[in-house]
């Protein structure tokens, strides 16, 4: 039997999404984000109310990171998502965060957490909240990387949004391969 809770933003795992952008005179702001998710193979696509400080700046800059948050980084990663810039000018350093400017666009990535997706904006709707980011590139630290070079999850340490209890959740381990455990019932 199913309970049925209504219509909610209610995903498993909803990822924490830290958009980071720089203002008109060069300063880098961020914020938590954790609704989003990739829609094509080259965009993301966020929901973010026109209030935010980080909102007007990409609407300036058209350019905006989105950095994964991370076990590591938790509390200053649900700091930038309580404070606004708007109040807390300075929320990006009292974070603890360090900018770097991304080679791909107009945008900060955030030297403590290690993965980044670097985006030029596609579009806004400030009515819907829906946000369409171009992915220009992809960036990772080389200490989350394995052996092969590629993103490690488990160096990541990447966290997800409980959205029914108002958490966060660490992802967990391989539990399967995608693309070739399924074939087992095409027989």
């Amino acid at each position: 039997m199913r309970k049925n809770f209504g219509a909610k933003p209610w995903t498993y795992p909803q990822p924490v999404f830290i958009v980071a952008t720089y203002d008109g005179e060069g300063n880098p702001d961020a914020m938590n984000a954790a609704w989003g998710g990739i829609d094509y193979d080259d965009q993301i696509n966020l929901c973010l109310s026109a209030g935010h400080k980080t909102v007007k700046n990409l609407l300036k800059t058209k350019a905006f990171t989105v950095s994964m948050a991370t076990a590591d980084q938790l509390t200053a990663c649900d700091y930038v998502g309580i404070v606004s810039a708007n109040d807390v000018p300075d929320k990006f350093f009292r974070a603890g965060f360090h900018a770097v400017k991304s080679e791909f666009v107009n945008a900060p990535l955030i030297e403590e957490l290690p993965m980044a997706v670097e985006c030029e904006l596609v579009s806004y709707d400030p009515e819907m909240c829906h946000l369409v980011g171009r992915i220009v590139n992809v960036s990772a630290d080389e200490r989350i990387l394995d052996e092969k070079g590629k993103i490690d999850p488990a160096k990541l340490r990447p966290i997800s949004f409980d959205p029914v209890h108002n958490a966060y959740l660490e992802v967990g381990g391989h539990v399967g391969s995608a693309f070739k455990d399924g074939i087992a019932l095409k027989k």
